[in-house]
C-alpha cells in the first residue's frame, strides 16, 4: 500500500510572497492613493492589509486568534512598505518553518482549520491582491500565472458563485471572453473587473 504524500504549502506560498514583494517594491508613493479592484482599499491600504495578513499568521502560530489583529496596518511610512512587507515576511517564514505547524490548529477569520489549510487559503489571497496591485500600478507583466491557475482552482471549491450573499469579499462573476489569461479568468470569477 503506498502513501500519497503530504501536501506542504508552504513553497506555493513563498512563491506567492515572492511576487506581492516585486509588486510591492515597484509601487512608489504618488501610487499610494490609488483605487484597487479590491473593494474598500486603495493601494495604501491594500498594502496595509498584506502586512496585516503576515501578522496574523505570525499571531496565530502561537495560538491566538486572527481576529484579534487589525485587518490593515497604517502606521507604515509611504517609502517604506518594501522593508515591512520583508520584515513581516521573515517573522511568518521563521514562525512556520516547523513541519508541525502544518498540522496544528489555527484559528482564521473565517474558521479554525489545519495550518496546511490556511497556508494555502493564505497563498491564493496574496495571488489575488498581487494582481490587484498590479491592475491599480499598471503592473500586470509580472505576475506569475501557475499561481492565477491554483488559485481559481480553489476558490471554485470553496467560493462557488451560488453561496455568495450580498454581504462578503466577493461579488457575482462577471462576464469575460473564453481566451482570456489566467489572472483576468481569477479575477472575473471573484466579481472583480478586469
Amino acid at each position: 500500500m503506498t502513501t500519497q504524500p503530504v501536501h506542504d504549502p508552504r513553497q506555493s506560498f513563498a512563491q506567492a510572497l515572492d511576487q506581492t514583494a516585486r509588486q510591492i517594491a515597484a509601487s512608489r508613493p504618488e501610487e499610494l492613493g490609488k483605487r484597487t479592484p479590491c473593494a474598500d482599499y486603495d493601494v495604501r491600504a491594500l498594502l496595509g492589509h498584506l502586512i496585516a495578513v503576515l501578522h496574523k499568521l505570525v499571531h496565530v502560530s502561537v495560538g491566538g486568534d486572527a481576529r484579534e489583529l487589525p485587518d490593515v496596518v497604517r502606521d507604515i511610512a509611504d517609502d517604506d512598505w518594501g522593508g515591512a512587507f520583508a520584515e513581516a515576511r521573515g517573522e511568518v517564514e521563521r514562525a512556520w518553518a516547523d513541519d508541525a505547524m502544518l498540522d496544528r490548529l489555527v484559528t482564521l477569520p473565517w474558521g479554525t482549520m489545519p495550518g496546511r489549510v490556511a497556508l494555502d487559503a493564505y497563498t491564493h489571497e496574496f495571488t489575488v491582491h498581487s494582481w490587484d496591485l498590479a491592475r491599480a500600478t499598471g503592473r500586470l507583466g509580472d505576475l506569475e500565472p501557475a499561481l492565477a491557475v491554483e488559485a481559481l482552482q480553489a476558490f471554485a471549491e470553496f467560493a462557488p458563485p451560488d453561496e455568495r450573499g450580498e454581504q462578503g469579499p466577493f461579488g457575482p462573476v462577471v462576464q469575460i471572453s473564453e481566451d482570456a489569461d489566467a489572472y483576468t479568468r481569477l479575477a472575473a470569477y471573484l466579481g472583480r473587473q478586469p
